[in-house]
């Protein structure tokens, strides 16, 4: 009974920790980013993110007495390189898109390339850290629908939707990207289902109607933070949709903001089919599969590794040709 008494004194500190030690950081990176002063002014967008997150996190920990970080921190480590891969998904994707575009990128590879790193492994975290918090806040807490029966017949219209919805993007870019924010979603749900991964159609067919809403709701707000920090930062992103440009909210035209609510439902359904394929514990608490050990575990991390690295290389040399539209030097003043 000692050690666990000592062991929750020790995750409540952590915890206090986290929320000041986050703060500090965010009013920090905010206030040298005003000041142009390097490296914030350069990489304002890991530092304020990852602030974001390990803030949320100590939040969480004080209201339920379990966090991603402080809990589950194999797990929340395993979730990093997996942020990457997903969205460098959607990186490859924009370069025939083109629908948004880096400026004022440091032109040191190495600092960019570690800076691109370190903010695409803050997107999945910052959604699931935020949906956890609306949770243990209690938002839709009262909302549950009837019990229904989800006909397997569906499914492959499901995959249909989601392959087209992959490939149209690609194919007529002008007319089809915004089906790029949905396309996982029918393509990996019924895999989740069949397999018994977490799965939101199961939810639905259970009448548990909660989890998708708390994510719509967390892609939402994160989108808002994603724009809002973005907007006063030195380097940064900028849309160049086909339509729908203006109005604008920060650098991001209105109808955009459309695309943050099924981005969250994204992550959460690739992420749970890809720890299927891993055999790794699950974020979803309500399950309890367990993490691989020993061999298997150490032969993932490798195999995961090698793929990141790959991947990362290949990604980063398209971003820096095709996405990016402006090079700065450290501590050079934005235009």
């Amino acid at each position: 009974m000692k050690s666990k008494s000592a062991s929750g004194d020790n995750h409540k500190r952590q915890a206090w920790f986290q929320i000041v030690f986050g703060l500090i950081l965010l009013t920090i990176a905010e206030t040298l980013m005003f000041l142009g002063i390097e490296p914030f002014a350069s990489c304002f967008y890991p530092f304020v993110w990852w602030s974001y997150i390990i803030i949320i996190d100590g939040v969480v920990y004080h209201i339920q007495r379990n966090s991603l970080i402080i809990n589950r921190t194999r797990e929340f480590l395993v979730m990093i390189p997996w942020s990457v891969i997903f969205w460098l998904f959607f990186e490859m994707t924009n370069v025939r898109m083109g629908n948004w575009h880096y400026s004022n990128v440091i032109d040191l590879c190495w600092i960019r390339w570690t800076g691109y790193f370190i903010s695409f492994a803050t997107v999945v975290p910052g959604v699931f850290e935020t949906t956890e918090l609306l949770a243990c806040w209690g938002f839709y807490s009262g909302i549950a629908t009837r019990k229904r029966v989800v006909p397997k017949s569906w499914f492959f219209v499901f995959y249909a939707i989601g392959i087209v919805s992959l490939l149209l993007p690609l194919i007529m870019p002008r007319y089809g990207f915004p089906l790029i924010w949905i396309g996982f979603i029918f393509l990996l749900e019924p895999i989740n289902y069949v397999h018994r991964s977490p799965s939101l159609l199961r939810d639905w067919e259970e009448g548990y109607s909660r989890t998708p809403l708390l994510l719509l709701s967390a892609g939402l707000i994160c989108g808002f933070l994603w724009e809002f920090w973005n907007y006063w930062a030195a380097t940064k992103w900028i849309y160049t949709l086909p339509f729908f440009n203006d109005p604008k909210l920060f650098e991001m035209p209105l109808a955009g903001y459309l695309g943050f609510p099924p981005f969250a439902v994204e992550c959460y359904v690739t992420y749970h089919t890809f720890l299927l394929l891993k055999r790794l514990k699950i974020w979803d608490q309500r399950l309890t599969h367990r993490l691989a050990s020993g061999d298997s575990l150490r032969w993932a991390v490798l195999g995961v590794s090698l793929l990141v690295a790959l991947l990362c290389t290949l990604a980063f040399l398209c971003i820096d040709n095709y996405t990016v539209i402006s090079f700065r030097t450290v501590g050079t003043p934005a235009p």
